[in-house]
């Protein structure tokens, strides 16, 4: 196995199951390499819509509303548009496709896969250690999915960007002129993205994240 990780997920094995899933291994030409390393302060960053949950945080997310909770999977709630188990199970939005298209059309500075760890700590990965990343929640709205966790679990909002994609499932540090050209093209491509933050000048040596606003959902 060239590499991988290891999925913490509590209550779902049994004591001495384990599952080896299957994986894919790529190659790029070196000069092609999209590593972060030309991000600088002034950078936007555009943020591409989850289909939802993404297979991120399902422990927290069974505990919150089925077993603290009591929802049943077939409940339909007021603020859910299909049936509770259905919105847990919205296939994760797969981006293979739309990167390459992007990728052979724009200069793209960066690009975060944001799994489990949110925004919060996938982010930082990308850019370098000059560099923070300000995130403005006021510019998109989160599928309702989490503002129900949210309540129901009283999960800290900071707590919530730090286990959930909050509906940002992929971001890219781009040069402020190839924004909007990129987010159309996204549109084009059926995907709904917009500038969710910049780049700035860091106050210490370590990449982090700072957000600023309320979410678009509250």
């Amino acid at each position: 196995m060239i590499g991988g990780e290891t999925a913490e997920m509590p209550s779902f094995y049994r004591d001495g199951e384990y599952d080896l899933a299957g994986f894919a291994v790529g190659v790029v030409d070196r000069p092609k390499i999209i590593d972060g390393r030309t991000i600088e302060a002034g950078d936007v960053l555009i943020g591409v819509a989850s289909s939802g949950l993404h297979s991120n945080g399902y422990s927290l997310v069974r505990r919150v509303l089925l077993d603290d909770g009591k929802l049943a999977i077939d409940q339909r709630l007021p603020d859910l548009d299909r049936p509770l188990g259905e919105v847990l199970l919205t296939p994760t939005r797969i981006y293979a496709k739309q990167i390459l298209t992007l990728a052979a059309e724009f200069s793209l500075k960066g690009i975060a896969h944001i799994t489990g760890g949110g925004v919060t700590e996938n982010l930082p990965r990308i850019f370098p250690s000059q560099c923070h990343a300000r995130i403005d929640r006021r510019t998109w709205s989160a599928p309702p999915i989490f503002s129900l966790l949210e309540k129901m679990g009283r999960i800290d909002r900071e707590e919530m960007h730090r286990v959930f994609n909050m509906g940002i499932g992929l971001v890219m540090a781009v040069a402020p002129a190839m924004a909007d050209s990129i987010i159309r093209r996204l549109a084009q491509l059926g995907d709904q993205a917009w500038v969710i933050g910049e780049m700035v000048t860091a106050v210490s040596g370590h990449p982090q994240v700072e957000y600023v606003g309320t979410d678009g959902s509250h």
